[in-house]
């Protein structure tokens, strides 16, 4: 089998545009969490509320020092080009919102399993 080189201009749409293709990826696979396993995280805003921002504010705090620092920086051809206030790509902050939310879809849905009252559980009980 041979491969074909990707023409530069769709290789750079692609490296542009996967880390926002992989925050959208994991928020879809684990949306079903919520409906199947009862993980009822998107109904309880207050709740999802004070699990995410403690984490988005540390951790924007961490990557604003750090960038300002010169640990790391953002590689433009890696990002969408919108930056923050400090220099934050877009794709960071997108990072600390996705990734608790699907780490707390998959927590709870997990818990409901064990705990065997996830909806899904419950029906297949009722047949």
């Amino acid at each position: 089998m041979r491969y074909q080189r990707i023409p530069a201009e769709k290789a750079d749409a692609v490296d542009r545009y996967q880390y926002v293709v992989v925050m959208t990826a994991c928020l879809v696979l684990t949306l079903p969490l919520e409906f199947l396993f009862g993980a009822r995280v998107w109904r309880r805003p207050r709740r999802l509320l004070v699990a995410i921002v403690p984490v988005l504010a540390v951790f924007t705090l961490w990557d604003l020092w750090a960038s300002a620092h010169g640990t790391w920086t953002f590689d433009r051809r890696y990002t969408v080009g919108v930056t923050l206030p400090g220099g934050m790509a877009v794709e960071e902050l997108l990072f600390f919102v996705t990734i608790p939310i699907c780490t707390l879809l998959t927590l709870e849905a997990v818990r409901n399993i064990l705990a065997g009252c996830a909806p899904i559980q419950q029906r297949r009980r009722a047949h």
